[in-house]
């Protein structure tokens, strides 16, 4: 691919057309840091090892079930990536209030996962570890991420 670039150095606008050069070069077209999701680019940019062990939780010890509740909310909506941000805030929003203890460890070991890897779990683009493959936590996430119901979402407001 070839471009032309006009060089005027430091002449006036009026002189530009009689003192233009024009030089021809090739630029090689450069691979995109940033592809867009669910790109072949990007799935394959995300793509975490089979074998990777589950990442190991951060120790505790006597963190209260309304303690572990308002910190899954603030942690679901700082992940670092818009996409999880909003997926997980407003998923959070939603049923955090209603999950028994149990289901709230549930999700907090999932918010240790990497981003990407919860975001194509949860939009059917890859098929989770065996660790998630049967999560009812999960299956309601991938509910939530079709929205059948066209809601409009934003991100929740911290209360």
């Amino acid at each position: 691919m070839s471009y032309t670039v006009r060089f005027a150095r430091s002449l006036p606008r009026s002189t530009w057309s009689t003192h233009t050069r024009f030089i021809t070069t090739s630029i090689p077209r450069r691979k995109d840091p940033w592809p867009l999701p669910h790109t072949p680019e990007h799935l394959a940019n995300t793509t975490t090892p089979p074998d990777l062990p589950p990442p190991e939780p951060l120790p505790r010890p006597g963190e209260s079930v309304e303690k572990l509740r308002a910190r899954l909310v603030y942690q679901s909506r700082k992940r670092g990536t818009l996409e999880s941000d909003l997926l997980l805030s407003t998923f959070a929003k939603e049923q955090l209030k209603i999950m028994n203890e149990e289901e709230l460890k549930e999700f907090d070991r999932l918010m240790d996962e990497p981003d990407w890897d919860i975001y194509y779990w949860a939009t059917n683009k890859r098929t989770p570890p065996e660790r998630w493959a049967n999560s009812k936590l999960l299956d309601k996430l991938r509910v939530h991420v079709k929205n059948e119901g066209r809601v409009v979402r934003r991100m929740p407001d911290l209360s």
